[in-house]
C-alpha cells in the first residue's frame, strides 16, 4: 500500500480536497505538511493525538512535517467544535504552554532525522507582530462575510453567539497556511474533521494570494466510542500526555479497558502495527474475547510510544500485583500511580493496634466488625493475609516508609500514608 492506501486503509481519511491530485503530489516529490496545535492547557491530551500520527506517518513514508505551536492562535480561541466563547488566557501562560507543547510533540516526531527532519514553528513569529492596518488590508479583504458565515464552526455559533475576536481565527489559520507556505513551501495541511472550514479558507488565502498554487487540506475524523461517552474521557477526567497528569499506569488502563467493538479501529488509528499484524488480532478477537489480546497489543502499543518501554513495564506490573494481590513488590512510586484513586487515611503515629487502624481509616465502621473481617480472612496487609485479632501495624508493615496498603475482601484497596 502507499501511503494515502493505507490512510484509507486504516480509516484516517475523513475529507480530502483534491485526491487525486494529491496522490500524484505525494508519488512524485518529498511534501512538506504541518498540522496546528493551540496551546489550550499545559499538555496536550490523547484526542490530540491522532493528527500527531498521521504527521509521524507522513514522516516515515518520507515527508517533511511541520508542528505548528499556536502562541498567537493560542491567545484568540478556535470557536469550532465549541459551544461558548473560550476564556482568554494570559499571554505568559500561553507562552509557558507552547514550550510544554513543543517538548510533548517532540516524542513523536524525529527533529534530528537527515533525510526530512520534522521542524516546530510558533504562529507568534509572523501574527505576533503584525499591526490591525496590516492585517485588515493584506490579509482580512481576501474574506468575504458571507464566505465566513457559512463555515460550520461560525454557523454553530450564530444563535449562542460569537465574538469578533474568535469570528477572526479563521483568517489567522489562514494565515498561517499562507506563511508556510511561503516561507517552508508547505503543500498540505492536515487537522482535525472540526477544522475542515479553517483548512479551506487558508486554501482560498493561497489561491487569492499566490495565483494557481497546489496547496491541499485532509482532516482525520472525530475518534468516537461505540457506548456513546466521549472518547479520552473517564470518571477523573481528560486522559493528558503528560506523565504528571495521566500517570503510565491509569494511562494504559484507559487503553486495555477500550470496548470490543472499538479495538480493532483504535489499533488501526493510533499504532503502527502492520495490516497483517492488527488482522491478526482481529481473529483473536472473534475467537477468544476473554483474552483481550487486541486490548494488551493496544494498551502496550500506545504506552510505549507515549510514555517509553520502562513506563510501559511499571504500568504491567503494577497491573499484574493488583490482579493477583501481591502488592508487597510495588516500589512507593508504582503505589502512587496504581492507588491514586483509591480512598486513603494519613497516619502520623508509629505502632498501632489493626483494628483500631481499620476503624480509624473508615475501613470498617465498627471494632466489632474490625474483629469479625480479621478473623474471617477478609483483611490483608500488603499482599498478606492477617488473621489475628491482636495485630500491630508497625514500621515493618511500611513499604519504603511510606506506604502500607489494606485490602478487605477481594478488590477493596485503602492505602495508609504516613508523614
Amino acid at each position: 500500500m502507499d501511503l494515502l492506501q493505507e490512510l484509507e486503509w486504516r480509516g484516517l481519511i475523513n475529507q480530502v480536497t483534491d485526491k487525486e491530485g494529491l496522490q500524484k503530489l505525494l508519488n512524485e516529490e518529498k511534501v512538506t505538511l504541518y498540522s496546528g496545535f493551540d496551546p489550550t492547557a499545559d499538555s496536550l491530551h490523547i484526542g490530540h493525538l491522532l493528527p500527531i500520527l498521521t504527521l509521524r506517518r507522513f514522516q516515515l513514508a518520507g515527508h517533511r512535517p511541520i508542528a505548528l505551536v499556536g502562541g498567537a492562535t493560542g491567545l484568540i480561541g478556535d470557536p469550532s467544535g465549541k459551544k461558548s466563547e473560550r476564556t482568554l488566557n494570559a499571554k505568559e501562560t500561553v507562552q509557558q504552554w507552547s514550550e510544554r507543547i513543543k517538548e510533548q510533540l517532540s516524542r513523536f516526531l524525529d527533529f534530528d532525522a537527515k533525510e526530512n527532519p520534522a521542524k516546530i514553528a510558533n504562529n507568534y513569529d509572523w501574527i505576533g507582530s503584525l499591526d490591525v492596518i496590516t492585517f485588515l488590508r493584506d490579509v482580512g479583504k481576501n474574506f468575504g462575510l458571507n464566505y465566513m458565515l457559512a463555515k460550520e464552526s461560525v454557523q454553530s455559533r450564530i444563535e449562542t453567539g460569537i465574538s469578533f475576536t474568535e469570528f477572526s481565527y479563521m483568517i489567522l489559520q489562514s494565515l498561517d497556511f499562507l506563511k508556510l507556505y511561503q516561507n517552508e513551501q508547505c503543500r498540505l495541511q492536515i487537522g482535525g474533521s472540526d477544522q475542515w472550514g479553517n483548512i479551506t479558507a487558508g486554501l482560498e488565502l493561497i489561491r487569492k494570494t499566490e495565483g494557481d498554487a497546489k496547496a491541499f487540506g485532509l482532516t482525520v475524523p472525530l475518534v468516537t466510542k461505540a457506548d456513546g461517552t466521549k472518547f479520552g474521557k473517564t470518571e477523573s477526567g481528560a486522559i493528558w500526555l503528560d506523565r504528571e497528569k495521566t500517570s503510565p499506569y491509569e494511562f494504559y488502563q484507559f487503553w486495555i479497558n477500550t470496548d470490543d467493538r472499538d479495538v480493532i479501529k483504535y489499533l488501526k488509528y493510533f499504532t503502527f502495527l502492520s495490516k497483517e499484524e492488527i488482522e491478526e488480532l482481529e481473529k483473536q478477537l472473534q475467537k477468544a474475547p476473554e483474552q483481550r489480546a487486541a486490548q494488551k497489543a493496544l494498551a502496550e502499543e500506545m504506552t510505549k510510544l507515549v510514555h517509553g518501554e520502562e513506563a510501559l513495564k511499571q504500568a504491567i506490573r503494577i497491573s499484574e500485583a493488583l490482579f493477583s494481590g501481591s502488592v508487597s513488590q510495588l516500589t512507593a512510586e508504582e503505589i502512587e500511580q496504581g492507588f491514586k484513586d483509591v480512598p486513603s487515611f494519613e497516619y502520623k503515629g508509629e505502632e498501632v493496634p489493626l483494628v483500631e487502624l481499620l476503624v480509624m481509616a473508615k475501613i470498617v465502621p465498627s471494632k466489632r466488625q474490625a474483629r469479625e473481617d480479621i478473623t474471617n480472612g477478609a483483611i490483608y496487609i500488603n499482599g498478606e493475609r492477617i488473621q489475628d485479632v491482636n495485630a500491630v501495624i508497625t514500621k515493618e508493615n511500611r513499604i519504603e516508609g511510606r506506604f502500607t496498603i489494606i485490602r478487605r475482601g477481594k478488590k477493596k484497596y485503602y492505602l495508609i500514608r504516613y508523614q
